[in-house]
């Protein structure tokens, strides 16, 4: 760890035992906001209503018979997601958090090799239950989130209402029932089963439990302040265990606010409304917010003009140790809400030249690097000790070391600490291909720098290597291709070329339409005139790179890349 000092956090060893200090110290705080269906005003729910909503489920869950039983979660993010996690892993069985996307076909498979006892789902995912449900017997309850209408009072009279469910929990302990509340956590045992990001045949059913994610929330928290007044806008899936440790266990943790976002076309909106401090993201999210700011600016040259000079004094000033950047940036800080204070980027390394935008703006950025294996975080940067270019140091009691290492000191990051996984859920094979001696192989390449600082160059299994042994990381040079304002995403990948008689550097293309067709007055251009830009575009690339790094064949696909919910393109499903 570098030389700044970290934060005290308090111990805690289960997750139960964090909602019951949580609930002890912030009992009348704010913990959820939240929009009720047909509400379009946020309402409260503080610390001790949550734990009572969750003290309640988790007592109605085994008063139906659900104790020692795996259940599924599958919805979108919402207050009723973060009672059943917290009801089920707290003294219920293990939770299954599911991809509330997944078409009914994958969802059925995940319930099947999950062995789930039950499943508790919103009103979207009604029909894919319903028809799942007349497929297979095993599972003893269907609990649905919402209230029936009128018009749909048949389809709900085959599923178990959650509402009624916390009422029926309620009422059990008022007459003095504590199954669930004085229930024992074994925080070494198997509580919880996610799913890595990939098709039902491929995607590795990963075993964590309460320690990993409990190490993992207090080191995190020792490297990045959170507190009480702090208001996190959650946008990312909660099933995916990035938003779900960092930006939901984190806030319980921290004494927090989460207030649930609408959709990707309400950010803004919500960020407004909630007044949020902290928003945790996708490098696509903020590089769209900060193109936006400066294709903003430029429809106006007196705004433009502003922009520029303001950095220019906001920088002049900052180094006589005086801030003014939210004040210069206010109309930027109005449109995020007035109060934003940290976005923080994961799933994937961020351009640093957005990182370094914001931070210009007023607004702290950092990156962090994790995997579901790692419960999720491994490295982190820190406000005050951070390189843009970096993913991160190493948490507290984390582990990180490069295993065979090229004459450039790139090699397969391995991790080891108490946040890594207990294995995958009946794969012994995968576990133990995985796992060398306690340290988890990530299958991400890196190195380490002289000052600690984790860096990514890519997945070992996309690296292109030519004939003469030269690796080349196809992430490095996506990352080049989508700065150009032409392109809107692109994947790159080695080729046999009997031309040149070596692996070549080719690319897929998605051109940025709009950007283009601005070009051309508005009018559609020719696939040819397409292409030229295009060629152009990828010409000035090379120009930054090494001979054998060169893109020597591209090709143009105008639909985008089909991505994981966290915004990541599929590179097995592009053909």
């Amino acid at each position: 760890m570098k030389n700044k000092p970290l934060f005290e956090v308090r111990k805690i060893k289960s997750l139960k035992d964090m909602l019951d200090s949580s609930t002890e110290l912030y009992s009348d705080r704010t913990a959820f906001l939240y929009k009720p269906k047909g509400c379009d005003k946020y309402q409260p729910v503080t610390f001790r209503q949550f734990k009572e909503d969750v003290d309640a489920l988790g007592t109605a869950l085994i008063d139906i018979g659900l104790k020692g039983g795996r259940i599924a979660i599958i919805s979108e993010n919402r207050y009723e997601w973060a009672v059943s996690y917290m009801a089920v892993v707290n003294g219920t069985g293990t939770v299954v958090p599911l991809d509330k996307d997944l078409p009914e076909n994958e969802i059925e498979n995940l319930l099947v090799r999950a062995k789930a006892d039950a499943v508790i789902f919103s009103g979207n995912q009604k029909n894919h239950i319903l028809n799942i449900s007349k497929r297979i017997d095993f599972l003893k309850h269907y609990i649905i989130m919402d209230e029936p209408t009128e018009e749909n009072a048949d389809e709900f009279s085959h599923f178990t209402m959650f509402r009624q469910l916390i009422e029926r929990g309620k009422k059990k302990v008022a007459e003095g029932c504590r199954d669930f509340i004085d229930a024992q956590i074994d925080p070494e045992a198997m509580d919880i089963l996610l799913f890595t990001s990939a098709t039902t045949a491929t995607s590795k059913a990963v075993m964590l439990c309460h320690r990993n994610i409990a190490e993992n929330l207090m080191a995190m928290s020792s490297m990045v302040y959170v507190g009480p007044g702090d208001v996190f806008l959650s946008v990312l899936p909660l099933h995916h265990t990035y938003e779900n440790t960092c930006g939901f266990l984190c806030a319980l943790y921290r004494g927090c606010t989460v207030a649930y976002c609408e959709g990707l076309r309400h950010i803004q909106k919500n960020l407004q409304e909630s007044q949020a401090t902290i928003m945790l993201g996708v490098p696509l999210i903020f590089e769209a917010f900060y193109k936006r700011i400066w294709d903003q600016a430029k429809k106006h040259p007196d705004t433009l003009k502003k922009l520029k000079t303001g950095l220019k004094i906001s920088g002049f000033l900052s180094k006589i140790g005086i801030d003014v950047r939210r004040k210069l940036f206010a109309p930027i800080h109005s449109n995020f809400g007035g109060r934003l204070r940290l976005f923080i980027s994961g799933a994937a390394g961020i351009d640093p030249e957005v990182a370094r935008g914001f931070r210009n703006f007023g607004i702290s950025f950092v990156q962090g690097y994790g995997l579901t294996e790692c419960s999720p975080i491994v490295a982190l940067n820190r406000e005050v000790d951070f390189k843009d270019d970096a993913a991160g140091l190493p948490l507290p009691g984390v582990e990180v070391k490069i295993s065979g290492a090229d004459s450039e000191g790139v090699g397969e990051i391995m991790v080891k600490g108490p946040n890594v996984m207990l294995g995958y859920y009946e794969d012994p094979e995968s576990t133990a291909k995985a796992m060398e001696n306690g340290w988890f192989h990530t299958g991400d390449l890196g190195y380490i720098d002289k000052d600690g600082f984790v860096h990514i160059t890519g997945r070992k299994k996309n690296v292109i290597v030519t004939k003469n042994g030269k690796n080349i990381y196809p992430e490095e040079i996506e990352t080049l291709l989508n700065k150009s304002q032409y392109i809107k995403e692109c994947i790159v990948f080695g080729k046999d070329d009997p031309v040149y008689g070596d692996v070549v550097v080719s690319a897929t293309i998605v051109p940025d339409m709009e950007a283009i067709e601005a070009q051309f007055d508005g009018r559609k251009p020719t696939d040819e005139e397409v292409h030229d830009i295009i060629r152009k575009e990828v010409k000035e690339v090379n120009k930054n790179l090494v001979l054998y790094k060169y893109v020597k064949d591209f090709d143009i696909r105008y639909e985008e890349f089909e991505k994981t919910t966290t915004n990541k393109i599929k590179r097995y499903a592009v053909k």
